[in-house]
């Protein structure tokens, strides 16, 4: 089976070209989406956020303040690297079983912290997608009802934890409002 990851930086259109492929009717396993699933049904993770990252990131109900974890972990580096330890295991070996029950050819792997999560050494070959900083940075304000300050803090982030060494077969898909996406998604079928 060929594994095919979709990556980019916040904002820069990955979930578009993912869902791009949805509607075509390629399956495409989202890591954030998946990675709260499992976060929320997983005590342990949770346990491990309470102790390690933040204790009032966890509510008296049991459940995750996401908007409480993310001003804690994207303001702290060391902070961010370790929640992020705790999660990629399991978002791993989820996406293991669900790439191996899929029944297909290919597959396709949406994450914005491919390398960060060592999910690029299970991945064929790499989408990258790209988009201007200032375009990322309004896209997200319009989605996520962020301030550009918070916007530019998780780009920032994202930027620290950033691997130099890439994927050796990487595919640049620019998503910058000019260039029609579905062309260049076309191409790499």
């Amino acid at each position: 089976m060929k594994i095919t990851a979709i990556t980019g930086g916040i904002g820069s259109g990955k979930s578009v070209v993912s869902e791009m492929l949805r509607t075509m009717g390629y399956p495409v396993y989202d890591c954030d989406s998946r990675a709260k699933v499992i976060m929320d049904g997983d005590e342990e993770i949770k346990q491990a956020i309470a102790t390690q990252i933040c204790g009032d990131a966890i509510d008296a109900d049991g459940n995750i303040d996401r908007k409480r974890l993310g001003a804690v972990v994207f303001d702290d580096a060391i902070l961010l690297e370790l929640l992020n330890s705790i999660v990629h295991g399991a978002v791993r070996a989820d996406f293991r079983r669900w790439a191996e029950s899929a029944g297909v050819e290919r597959v396709w792997l949406e994450t914005a912290l491919l390398y960060e999560s060592r999910l690029d050494r299970l991945v064929d070959d790499v989408w990258e997608v790209s988009a201007p900083e200032e375009l990322k940075i309004k896209r997200v304000m319009r989605r996520n009802s962020m301030t550009a300050e918070q916007v530019k803090a998780r780009i920032e982030a994202q930027q620290r934890t950033a691997h130099p060494e890439k994927h050796p077969c990487v595919n640049l898909i620019v998503n910058d409002n000019v260039q029609p996406l579905l062309p260049q998604v076309l191409a790499l079928l």
